[in-house]
């Protein structure tokens, strides 16, 4: 029995290692999709989180079934419990990039993003792909200071995201009243995909160390 416990433990450690590879994927073409207007791909972007989401569901019940049928204490329930926090965190990143994409698909043919802000956005998507591949390396590495990372990378999506609200004050800002709601929107979910790249780092030092730092976010 403890060896089939110990293999559903890894097969939730490879799940949540595909969600995170998925999210990679979607974040990334999300934003070579606003930057080009390539509708395609902000279609293949909305269509493919849907994968995400089902990933999620079957992860969270094989940890509800290893709740309720081994009954595990310490280290165990400390991996499934973060098991069950971390993919809610990893599937609103998926949602996010899927938010990027669909604004993207509202606005076409026209660009979303004012020449103004591009290479604003071209900053924050750089930003924002990072923290997603380092999210997947750290499910792979359970590394520390790869965490640590991923929290300082989280302050250069932050301070990118109050860049996009200076621009907007700026008295040069030429952006019609539709152009300057969408920058808002779009530069909130980066900085909040970078948020909940923040929650999966700390959910990984809390399975290291047994410390668990901060609250995740909720939205």
């Amino acid at each position: 029995m403890r060896a089939i416990f110990t293999q559903e433990l890894g097969q939730v450690g490879e799940d949540l290692l595909q969600m995170s590879r998925q999210v990679a994927d979607a974040v990334r073409d999300a934003s070579i999709a606003l930057s080009t207007g390539d509708l395609e791909l902000a279609e293949r972007v909305i269509e493919a989180d849907s994968k995400i989401d089902e990933l999620e569901r079957l992860l969270d019940e094989r940890c509800v079934v290893l709740l309720a049928r081994q009954q595990p204490v310490a280290t165990d329930l400390r991996i499934i419990v973060s098991g069950l926090r971390i993919s809610a965190s990893i599937e609103r990143m998926g949602d996010l990039a899927r938010h990027i994409a669909q604004v993207t698909r509202l606005r076409y043919p026209d660009a979303a993003v004012p020449e103004q802000a591009q290479q604003l956005f071209a900053q924050l998507a750089e930003a924002a792909n990072k923290v997603a591949n380092d999210v997947v390396e750290l499910l792979e590495t359970h590394d520390l200071e790869l965490a640590a990372a991923v929290e300082r990378d989280d302050d250069i999506l932050d301070n990118l995201h109050l860049d996009t609200f200076r621009t907007m004050l700026d008295e040069r800002w030429k952006g019609t009243v539709a152009e300057t709601v969408d920058v808002t929107l779009l530069a909130r979910f980066y900085e909040r995909f970078g948020d909940h790249a923040v929650s999966v780092a700390r959910r990984i030092t809390y399975l290291v160390t047994g410390e668990l730092d901060g609250e995740s976010p909720r939205h």
